[in-house]
């Protein structure tokens, strides 16, 4: 492990504990040539999410793509940053299948929107609903209303 401070490639573990729940080592080490301290993060390699899109081929699953869109859909809105980097980077955790449709991460973002912002959910449902006019952009913001005065 290369030294952050002055790319030395020794270091020595000092200090070894779990993280995040046990899902990654958490290592504090030490450089052997400049004596500095430093922490790595080791998590274990598992197959990535495969993400299954519409016209049948498959791809490993990104996460900045999914922030990427849920950036999109929430600019110049009142949502934290932190909040879209938490649910696109802890989706392939949640997800506990091999394979997902492309559809399914477009519902369960849309469903991760809904509660948040209602001009945020419009946006990333125009784009993954693909609404191709007018009428249909109105119906799902009529939609939306409706379901806001059922609960």
């Amino acid at each position: 492990m290369r030294c952050p401070y002055c790319s030395a490639p020794d270091s020595k573990v000092v200090n070894s504990r779990p993280s995040d729940d046990g899902a990654s080592i958490r290592r504090r080490r030490e450089c052997l040539r400049c004596a500095r301290r430093f922490t790595t993060y080791e998590r274990a390699q598992l197959e990535p999410l495969m993400v299954v899109k519409r016209g049948g081929q498959r791809e490993a699953f990104n996460p900045d793509k999914l922030l990427r869109g849920l950036t999109l859909a929430t600019e110049k809105r009142p949502v934290p940053a932190e909040l879209l980097r938490a649910f696109a980077y802890g989706f392939e955790d949640e997800v506990q299948v091999p394979e997902i449709p492309s559809g399914e991460i477009g519902k369960r973002a849309m469903s991760f929107l809904r509660p948040l912002d209602d001009v945020a959910y419009i946006r990333f449902a125009s784009v993954y609903r693909d609404f191709d006019s007018l009428e249909r952009f109105i119906e799902e913001i009529r939609g939306l209303k409706d379901r806001e005065g059922e609960g």
